[in-house]
């Protein structure tokens, strides 16, 4: 009765159970034990004040909690369109946000990028600003405020004093680099086309015919039969004016279809001018309200405007697990990848070391980004379990902590135990000595005998690990001839891996090459131990890339381990391989390596990976077509995993949670 209160009071919430251990750990009695563990429970399961204010400085979005984002726009498939479009005469298209996508999440980001190459502050607010001054003079002037590009210019040389063509052929340069074709919308024209359909442009936008033909055709769309743009015509679809134009063109008899994002200009005012108007619902809308806005201003554009148009494009619906990876994972290994690379290169390291499980991604991503660095990447076996057993003689808190602090009160028996320690001889005598049975369990109350035993026992316990060790030095020898610098990637938290494996590496094995241990995330001020690893943090023997005390202290005070989050990522990179367990000799003079049991999920596990990769291709691709590296900072890495940290959020996580590992050593 005892231990199943126990286990309710304390095994309800991982942030109860490391906040009371804690507690323990200080030394206090019992009934201040007992009575923090209550207000504990009070806190987390009634008022949920803990989670509260870890967002007090930022709210997060709210998330789909059943289904998948890509469902919310399914639409009917390319083929299926394009034949009930072939029942009209013409059909017609609206050509930003419909034929054509930019590269950001609002169509004025664009000119943050004019301003860099014009080197000009603030330049993207004085645009917008004189293409609304020149709209208002037209509309005083003529009755309308359709406007050219070069009267906009115009304006904008006035205020700003750039000069009207150097300003003009910069803009138009960098709109070119920022557009791309609808997949969706690219295989609809194609099939028309493909079948002989009569088909026309129609578009309220300042550029004119010339300039729309020339993007067009740069996103890879082929010639139209006529080009109707509120530039050139004096009128728009607004206004209802470029419809009649198009019927003045088309005749009265002819039957024609439009299709737009717009539901007042491409839908309403067709069906007034005697179109059959088609809604294209906006991809930037559709996924406006599901995306963080708390980032920086160009990379958070570019991030939102490439997620929301393949997401919402209506080419596809993805699974979950896809999306998790895609929206939520791929800035995340996009940014972590060029991080990696630029400390490689300053440090000049020989060989990036990518730990499983969690680097499996992370290298594939490196090798997209970077095929050129094929032979200096490499995945390396290396987990907590083979590193807290090869390295206990000399880490050997770390060893009692992982096996023996961290299990207590968590149900094991002292037989499973020393299992998951190797050490199942030893169960037998030791029970004998602190007077237990192997199927009593751990507790708090029993744990320092265990510990005390091992201690007494401690070279019969480090011999166990010796055939280990031997096994583990013929592995990286092979791994790391000729290397003298190398870095080892993990996802975190805190970086005793990378630590402990340079320990083994050059004080035990004397392989002569200094390791680096690179995190993604550090211990956060909400774990039990957060300034576990300053010194190492400190003195550059780790680096990491989304926050540390250092650096984004917000994100340092956010990220709360007990809540679930170090789960929450390591999903995000954790490969469907069975856990690593350990080297071991062959019996042969060899070595093999051991893994524990597979993940329960592993399909779901590689749709995350899928869609991960997907982000960084079309992140890539991103930065090719822009002449530019996008810089992601820890902090916009960050970002997208806000929502899905924040309580609101927790169903979010139901359809994902059968894929996540325990959070301790098993």
């Amino acid at each position: 009765m005892k231990q199943r209160l126990y286990r309710f009071l304390v095994n309800r919430h991982p942030g109860i159970r490391d906040r009371y251990e804690a507690k323990r750990r200080e030394g206090s009695t019992r009934w201040q034990s007992l009575l923090y563990l209550l207000w504990l429970n009070f806190q987390y399961t009634v008022c949920c004040l803990g989670q509260r204010s870890q967002f007090s400085q930022e709210e997060a979005v709210t998330l789909l909690s059943e289904g998948s984002e890509s469902g919310l726009s399914v639409r009917e498939p390319p083929e299926d369109l394009a034949r009930k479009l072939m029942a009209f005469d013409v059909v017609s298209f609206d050509v930003f946000d419909t034929l054509i996508f930019r590269r950001f999440s609002h169509p004025a980001d664009v000119f943050y990028l004019v301003g860099m190459e014009l080197d000009y502050p603030d330049f993207r607010r004085l645009r917008i600003e004189a293409e609304a001054g020149a709209r208002q003079k037209k509309q005083r002037e003529t009755g309308c405020g359709e406007v050219t590009f070069e009267e906009i210019w115009r304006e904008l040389e006035q205020r700003s004093g750039i000069p009207m063509e150097r300003g003009m052929e910069v803009e138009a340069r960098w709109e070119e680099r920022c557009c791309y074709a609808n997949p969706y919308m690219k295989q609809v024209t194609e099939i028309l086309r493909a079948q002989g359909k009569r088909m026309v442009i129609a578009s309220d936008m300042y550029l004119g015919e010339q300039r729309l033909r020339k993007l067009l055709a740069h996103s890879g769309y082929g010639p139209f039969e006529a080009y109707f743009v509120s530039a050139d015509e004096g009128g728009s679809k607004a206004d209802g004016r470029l419809y009649a134009r198009i019927r003045q063109w088309l005749g009265k008899d002819r039957t024609c279809a439009h299709i737009g994002d717009h539901k007042l200009s491409d839908v309403r005012q067709a069906v007034q001018g005697g179109f059959t108007g088609m809604w294209y619902p906006n991809v930037q809308q559709a996924g406006e309200p599901y995306r963080p806005r708390d980032m920086s201003a160009l990379t958070g554009s570019l991030y939102r405007g490439l997620v929301n148009a393949h997401i919402h494009n209506g080419q596809a619906v993805y699974s979950k697990a896809y999306e998790y990876g895609f929206i939520y994972g791929g800035l995340f290994v996009a940014g972590y990848c060029r991080f990696i690379h630029r400390l490689a290169q300053e440090r000049a390291v020989d060989k990036l070391l990518f730990l499983s499980r969690d680097g499996a991604v992370l290298l594939q991503a490196y090798r997209l980004l970077y095929p050129g660095e094929t032979d200096r990447t490499v995945y390396a076996y290396w987990s907590r379990l083979a590193a807290v057993k090869l390295s206990a003689f000399y880490y050997k808190a770390e060893y009692f902590r992982r096996f023996i602090d961290h299990k207590a009160g968590q149900g094991f028996t002292l037989e499973e135990i020393l299992g998951g320690m190797e050490l199942p001889d030893l169960v037998q005598e030791m029970c004998l000595e602190i007077k237990a049975h192997p199927k009593d369990q751990l507790t708090n109350k029993n744990r320092e005998d265990v510990k005390s035993y091992l201690q007494r026992h401690w070279k019969e316990v480090l011999r166990h690990y010796a055939g280990q060790s031997a096994a583990g030095r013929q592995y990286y020898s092979a791994l790391l001839e000729g290397c003298r610098q190398a870095v080892a990637v993990d996802i975190g938290w805190a970086g005793s891996g990378g630590i402990m494996l340079d320990y083994m590496v050059n004080q035990v094995w004397k392989l002569d090459c200094r390791i680096t241990g690179v995190v993604a995330g550090t211990n956060s001020r909400r774990s039990p131990e957060p300034d576990a690893a300053e010194p190492q943090l400190f003195s550059g023997r780790i680096v990491s890339y989304l926050y540390s005390q250092s650096r984004n202290r917000d994100i340092w005070g956010l990220h709360d381990p007990a809540s679930g989050h170090n789960l929450y990522w390591e999903l995000l990179l954790g490969a469907a391989e069975g856990s690593f367990q350990g080297f071991y000799p062959d019996g042969e003079g060899g070595y093999e390596c051991r893994f524990r049991r597979l993940t329960q999920n592993p399909d779901g596990i590689r749709e995350i990976h899928r869609g991960i990769l997907d982000f960084v291709r079309l992140f890539q691709e991103t930065e090719n077509r822009l002449g530019l590296e996008i810089p992601v900072s820890g902090r916009d890495a960050y970002a997208p995993m806000i929502g899905v940290c924040h309580p609101k959020n927790k169903k979010f996580m139901a359809d994902l949670e059968d894929m996540m590992d325990e959070e301790h050593i098993t």
